[in-house]
């Protein structure tokens, strides 16, 4: 085994700037870069081309468990296990670390698919909710998602570890003006669906059809008044016993499944 140089310093460059990658979103902005963990988010950034550098501990390049393949194509540096456990920000860490470019999606790009159904996210400031949001309009064939300013940064750790490497694949933008790009959407043509306690039961065929955008609002709060009366329909799940509400990923998920169905069943009538 050939005799590499280890990073032995919570002080070298390369590790401080990980750690501000880790904490900052500043500097996330700035650099255009974000922190992956572990050997599967990895691995799919190496796949998608905006992997950058790779960071291992020394314990996983003396062992190479399940990704001996994997180091022999990249650029890495080994890290002592005492400072790779001070750089990361998970709890049991992998032992493998890698800073990637934040991809660059296009609304235009978005908004022209036939029958493109988006995902309008306001105000979702839980960085786990965030994460498996993604991960699940993945699943459901979300073509984008569209989400305002006071979100969670969609780079952060959390964020990133809960998508689950759907971060890599789904097509999203922060829109500055999100009362603007909605106002947008429906000069396309998109019909735009509101989950809100107000509204009618959200299961009702021929909804969601054609170009649709549906939104979801706060965990807590829900969406404010001006984007809610922005909607061309409220929508709601209907709930039994004494429950108001849902999580926001749990409630995503199923009006986005819906949404899904509603289009496959329309497809397949066609």
């Amino acid at each position: 085994m050939k005799q590499r140089d280890i990073i032995t310093s919570l002080n070298n460059p390369q590790i401080k700037n990980l750690v501000l990658l880790q904490k900052k979103s500043k500097a996330r902005k700035e650099q255009g870069l974000f922190v992956a963990e572990g050997i599967k988010m990895v691995s799919e950034a190496r796949e998608t081309g905006l992997l950058e550098k790779v960071y291992v501990s020394e314990s996983f390049y003396r062992e190479k468990d399940g990704a001996p393949d994997l180091l022999s194509e990249l650029d890495f540096e080994i890290v002592a296990d005492n400072v790779f456990s001070k750089a990361t920000d998970t709890i049991n860490p992998q032992g493998i670390m890698g800073t990637v470019r934040a991809p660059s999606h296009s609304p235009d790009k978005m908004l022209d698919m036939k029958d493109a159904f988006l995902l309008l996210l306001e105000n979702i400031r839980d960085p786990g909710n965030l994460g498996t949001i993604i991960r699940t309009a993945e699943g459901a064939g979300v073509s984008g998602i569209i989400m305002n300013g006071s979100c969670a940064d969609v780079l952060q750790p959390k964020v990133v570890r809960s998508t689950m490497g759907s971060i890599y694949r789904v097509p999203f933008y922060e829109a500055e003006d999100f009362a603007g790009f909605l106002a947008r959407l429906k000069e396309k043509g998109f019909k735009l669906y509101a989950a809100h306690l107000s509204g009618l039961s959200y299961d009702r065929e021929g909804n969601f059809l054609g170009k649709c955008g549906l939104l979801i609002g706060n965990e807590a709060q829900g969406l404010s008044k001006e984007t809610a009366s922005m909607a061309d329909k409220l929508i709601r799940i209907p709930m039994e016993g004494k429950v108001e509400s849902l999580n926001a990923a749990v409630a995503a998920a199923i009006l986005m499944y819906e949404a899904a169905r509603q289009k496959r069943n329309a497809t397949i009538v066609n």
